[in-house]
């Protein structure tokens, strides 16, 4: 009993002892863990961030400082002729201190030495309304002189007159006010010249303003430029129009009446697309742009009757295709301030002379007023010269195919070359021919007679002229001779192409017949004349025969025409 009790009493020792070692143990890691956080939390106070640094407020500026050191710095960039670098400097020195009339002045100057008179214009309007209660004439006197250079008298006088209120005796004001006088002179005699149409006048006075004032490109006035057109449009002058036109389409690409009047030059010149185009431009700046509408409607209507023409002549209607170009030649109109209508005119001209069929002295007029207009034009100059082969003025015809051919080498294609060449050499021919005798002439029939026309000529022509029945002997002979050459088919080839004939039978036949003596001295005339009107044929005549030789003088009769055809003058529209 008594060791039972004390086991029990051991075992009970033992585990308070147990207990008393896990209690002590678990202090020591409640201890550690309440370092490692107590660690923990010093970390994260020293990590954190410091507080915000405020600045000290900055010392204030002197706007007022900085804005003069900054003009200043303008005014040695200005002195040294670094106009632009002045220019960016004085813009500083005034967003500083807007409000100060000298930093404009200065900065107008700059402008100024640049020829950028618009916006030194601009600068020295802001100075003089900053100085109104008190007007600088300095200010003033650039003002003015910016006003001249783009090209207004009449504010620059008004402007000098204020100055020279502010101080009388101000010899640039003064002097200035001469050259506006000046200009104003100009303008008027300019004026003047134009409302006589005295252009050569207008034109010098015109030069004379652009010569008074200093301003450049953009600077100069539109309007001005736009006169410069119309002065070369008044002497038809089409590549100095289109220059002047471009150059004013450039510095002012979005004016409606720039782009107008450039139209109406591409119109004059007849390219009518493009005339489309710009007026359609300056409609779409401008929708009520009165001088646009009007050539818009004009320019479609040329285009159209035009068409119209060529359509006409193609399908052979040429009266209708006549009446056409002659209501487009109406639109486009002679007017001396357009040119007497350019070039679109002289295209018409030329396209109705074509078409006007054997009416020579009409056609002829057509196509002299467009190469008058278009001196250059190988189709009017072909078309002049086939009207003057029908006229049978041949030295002018073959003048005009040489100058056709000529531009067509420039202008037209090689079939165009190629077919002049052809009609040259037949107009050669024929010039050549006239020289000597026109055997169809003399016959009185068309060169492409049939050998029964002919017949039926010579024997007309004989009877007429045969000595006895009354007629002419040399008349007579020639008509024997005009029979002998165009009866024979070799001959009459050779002929038409422009080699000797003198009316005698060739090698062939019997030759010469000064020494025919088994014609017993018949004059040959006769032996002609009995065989084609029937009579015998023997050669019991006697008479003085007329040799070899030829008989000399011209043509005589009518009605025979060198070129005559049903056809028209041919040619391109």
């Amino acid at each position: 009993m008594g060791n039972k009790k004390a086991q029990q009493q051991k075992k009970k020792q033992q585990a308070q002892a147990r207990k008393a070692a896990v209690e002590k143990q678990d202090e020591v890691e409640q201890a550690d863990v309440d370092s490692v956080e107590a660690e923990a939390s010093g970390s994260s106070k020293e990590s954190s961030p410091p507080p915000p640094y405020v600045a000290e407020p900055p010392e204030p500026i002197d706007t007022a400082a900085e804005a003069e050191k900054t003009k200043e710095q303008g005014n040695v960039a200005f002195k040294a002729k670094r106009w632009a670098e002045a220019v960016g400097l004085y813009t500083k020195a005034i967003d500083l201190m807007p409000t100060e009339p000298a930093y404009l002045t200065n900065r107008a100057a700059a402008y100024m030495a640049l020829k950028r008179f618009r916006p030194a214009l601009a600068d020295c309007q802001q100075a003089a309304i900053l100085q109104s209660a008190t007007p600088s004439a300095k200010t003033l006197v650039r003002l003015a002189r910016c006003q001249l250079a783009i090209g207004s008298p009449t504010p620059a006088l008004s402007t000098l007159r204020a100055a020279l209120g502010a101080e009388p005796g101000n010899t640039a004001a003064l002097q200035l006010q001469e050259k506006v006088l000046e200009l104003e002179a100009h303008m008027r005699n300019f004026d003047g010249a134009r409302a006589r149409k005295e252009w050569g006048m207008a034109r010098l006075a015109l030069d004379k303003c652009f010569q008074s004032i200093e301003g450049e490109g953009g600077e100069m006035p539109t309007e001005w430029r736009l006169w410069r057109v119309e002065l070369e449009l008044t002497r038809a002058n089409w590549d100095a129009a289109n220059t002047a036109a471009n150059d004013a389409l450039r510095l002012d690409p979005n004016s409606p009446d720039v782009l107008t009047l450039r139209g109406l030059v591409l119109f004059l010149s007849a390219r009518l697309a493009q005339a489309l185009q710009h007026v359609s431009s300056a409609l779409r700046l401008d929708p009520g742009h009165e001088p646009a509408m009007r050539l818009r409607r004009r320019v479609k209507d040329v285009e159209r009757l035009k068409e119209e023409g060529n359509q006409a002549f193609k399908a052979g209607k040429l009266q209708e295709a006549v009446d056409k170009y002659g209501e487009a030649l109406e639109r486009v109109g002679d007017k001396e301030e357009e040119g007497k209508g350019g070039q679109m005119r002289a295209t018409l001209l030329s396209n109705r002379a074509t078409t006007l069929m054997n009416q020579y002295e009409e056609a002829l007029t057509d196509t002299d007023i467009s190469l008058s207009l278009n001196s250059t034009s190988f189709k009017a100059l072909r078309t002049r010269a086939r009207i003057y082969l029908h006229m049978e003025k041949f030295d002018e015809a073959v003048s005009d195919f040489k100058a056709s051919m000529e531009q067509a080498g420039v202008e037209g294609s090689d079939a165009d070359v190629r077919s002049l060449r052809d009609e040259l050499k037949k107009a050669e021919t024929a010039l050549k021919r006239s020289k000597t005798k026109d055997y169809y002439k003399i016959l009185g029939i068309a060169r492409d007679a049939t050998e029964i026309e002919i017949k039926k000529a010579y024997r007309r022509e004989s009877l007429i002229h045969h000595p006895d029945k009354g007629g002419d002997e040399e008349k007579f002979k020639l008509v024997v001779e005009a029979h002998s050459v165009l009866s024979d088919t070799r001959r009459r080839q050779r002929y038409d192409l422009g080699e000797d004939e003198d009316g005698q039978m060739d090698s062939s036949g019997m030759g010469g017949m000064g020494g025919m003596g088994g014609m017993g001295g018949m004059d040959f005339s006769d032996f002609i004349f009995q065989s084609a009107h029937g009579g015998h044929s023997g050669f019991g005549h006697s008479g003085g025969g007329f040799g070899g030789g030829g008989f000399g003088g011209g043509g005589f009769g009518g009605g025979g025409s060198y070129y005559r055809s049903s056809r028209g003058f041919g040619g391109g529209l």
